[in-house]
């Protein structure tokens, strides 16, 4: 009887899963929409209360986006003032859905990764994973993977999209 062979594993292929880099920790949002009297003015007064009476540490190592889904116009220092009283608990602050803020820890996690290890390398990006990683933050990635790989791939071993291949 013939043994059985992983060709994808012998052939010098990295698999890289976004999910690997996926920091830990709660992905939260604050929304101002709490804070507007009916639901569509920001009293100044009334908010500066809220803000001083507010527990900002339940925002402990936590990634917070500010929000307001209300459909008002809320004055940008209120979001300001917001983060200035997050920040010293979370583990980052942005103003931003939940979406906009999973993009933004990609973009440290993607400035502090060290592309070298790619270098000359045949990569397959699988494009599912078990966290809500934007589609943004893949084509970032495949940008700043461009920079190092002889040739980038999507998807899996047995259905790979070509994406980039190093000119000779």
């Amino acid at each position: 009887m013939e043994e059985i062979t992983n060709r994808v594993e012998n052939s010098g292929l990295i698999q890289v899963n976004l999910d690997d880099f996926y920091p830990k920790g709660a992905r939260v949002t604050f929304d101002l929409k709490a804070c507007l009297k009916d639901g569509i003015v920001l009293v100044e007064k009334e908010f500066r209360a809220f803000v001083a009476a507010n527990d900002w540490s339940v925002y402990e190592d936590k990634y917070v986006g500010i929000i307001c889904s209300a459909d008002a116009i809320v004055p940008l220092w209120a979001f300001m003032l917001i983060a200035s009283k997050i920040k010293p608990f979370a583990k980052k602050v942005v103003m931003g859905n939940l979406k906009e803020l999973e993009k933004a820890i990609f973009e440290n996690v993607l400035s502090e990764m060290d592309f070298t290890q790619y270098k000359n390398a045949t990569i397959i990006v699988k494009g599912c994973g078990k966290h809500p990683i934007p589609e943004a933050v893949f084509v970032a990635f495949s940008v700043k993977l461009q920079a190092y790989a002889k040739s980038i791939m999507f998807g899996e071993a047995c259905s790979a999209v070509p994406l980039y291949k190093k000119s000779k």
